[in-house]
């Protein structure tokens, strides 16, 4: 069952807030509303899930909440910090030290193997997390000498994931990461994001359009024309591996 989650206001326990955030692309009779005023929280630990369909603005959000994309108007704060008042040295600093990115294209150096394509990350971070534990949690301790050219979608996914974790973000930010898969890879990779998260209590944000994973997450906020439809908090998880769509 899921239940409303109240106005969320800085002060419950919200490590990531969102207040009022605004973009536009284009000019004059081009221009184009993409967020119209979004507000919400999400809590440290917590999985939620960004439903939608394409066009509807999430993936505009969530770049803006990685520092990628920058917001017209509005705050994102994240752990007490307001990134918009970061100068361009500052965000960097902060994207490299507190954000992981997971996308659906998995971004690989061909020619490194997966675990020199994983070690990549750990040099973004002054306390990554132990290499070998973290492969060994991917499932590619097989693999982890071998190239992404040499790897099935999900594995080269999971080195993905893989990459962006080992620096042990604050948040996980994925972009449909499961867009490219197939029914039983895509139930593996959000598997392995469950995992993650119960493992080192990273904050997980998934931008998706299958209406199944909401039911994996803490929180859901499903979007509609560039505003926030629904903002539920889902009191009955169910484990990824009983999803079914």
């Amino acid at each position: 069952m899921f239940i409303p989650a109240n106005m969320i206001e800085r002060g419950n326990n919200m490590y990531l807030v969102l207040e009022n955030i605004k973009k536009s692309y284009g000019e004059g009779d081009s221009r184009n509303e993409v967020l119209k005023g979004i507000s919400c929280g999400v809590e440290k630990g917590h999985i939620c899930v960004l439903l939608g369909p394409s066009g509807s603005g999430k993936s505009t959000l969530l770049n803006i909440i990685g520092g990628i994309d920058t917001a017209d108007s509005g705050s994102v704060i994240i752990g007490g910090e307001k990134i918009e008042a970061m100068n361009e040295k500052q965000l960097s600093m902060y994207r490299r030290k507190h954000l992981g990115y997971v996308f659906q294209s998995y971004n690989l150096i061909p020619n490194l193997t997966v675990k020199e394509n994983i070690e990549v990350g750990a040099y973004l971070s002054d306390s990554p997390l132990p290499i070998d534990d973290l492969i060994e949690t991917l499932g590619l301790t097989k693999h982890q000498d071998k190239i992404p050219s040499q790897l099935s979608g999900g594995q080269q996914q999971r080195t993905a994931i893989g990459r962006a974790i080992i620096k042990n973000p604050d948040i996980l930010l994925c972009d449909e990461p499961t867009g490219a898969l197939d029914y039983k890879t895509s139930k593996e990779i959000l598997k392995l994001i469950e995992e993650v998260n119960q493992k080192f209590g990273n904050t997980i944000i998934i931008v998706t359009h299958n209406d199944a994973i909401k039911l994996m997450a803490d929180q859901v906020i499903k979007f509609r024309d560039g505003g926030i439809r629904k903002n539920e908090l889902n009191t009955q998880k169910i484990p990824a591996a009983e999803l079914d769509w």
